[in-house]
């Protein structure tokens, strides 16, 4: 099999790690060697945030350059734009509509760009975009978005779900289980 590579990316405080650990858990489940890099950037809240995923029959560092990356996870548009070198003609990119403003956005040095999603589009991406903080809101809790949009990630790769399952119940505390395992049925309906 052909090493795979994946791009989480978002903003400090969206929940990276989880979805990382998620996915993860997932392909080790799947029969795949994995590696996950550690969360790279501002992991303070409000910073871009980054971690890689490969995956394969062997893989040695789990490194996306530029032009690799076949999926491109993000919490928020702005993020998928930013890292969108990193996406391999062909290449995927599932993200939420959330908009969260950047610091220069913020100052008023800047403006928040307009019709992103809709731009990569033009440009022949495949993108897969959902309201992941509105459905987070719905099943119980706004940080739950990153889990949604791991139920709309489980809907556009082979990882029977079984495995989806498995990784949930091992990496959401238990008093969170209910309501993640909510949020994530509710981006699977998204997907489809």
């Amino acid at each position: 099999m052909e090493t795979k590579s994946v791009m989480i990316v978002g903003v400090g405080g969206q929940g990276s790690l989880l979805a990382s650990r998620l996915l993860g858990n997932v392909i080790l489940a799947g029969g795949y060697d994995v590696k996950v890099s550690e969360v790279h950037g501002m992991s303070q809240r409000g910073g871009s945030v980054v971690t890689y995923v490969k995956y394969g029959e062997s893989v040695n560092s789990p490194v996306i350059e530029k032009g690799e990356a076949d999926v491109i996870i993000s919490f928020e548009q702005l993020e998928a734009a930013r890292w969108l070198p990193y996406l391999k003609k062909g290449g995927k990119i599932i993200t939420s509509v959330q908009k969260l403003d950047p610091m220069p956005v913020i100052t008023g040095a800047a403006k928040y760009p307009e019709n992103l999603i809709e731009k990569m589009q033009e440009k022949g991406i495949d993108v897969t975009a959902v309201d992941a903080l509105s459905l987070a809101e719905e099943a119980g809790n706004s940080k739950a978005s990153n889990v949604v949009l791991m139920g709309v990630v489980s809907q556009r790769t082979d990882f029977p779900e079984e495995l989806w399952q498995n990784a949930l119940e091992q990496c959401v505390p238990p008093k969170f289980l209910e309501l993640n395992k909510k949020a994530f049925e509710l981006g699977k309906k998204a997907a489809n």
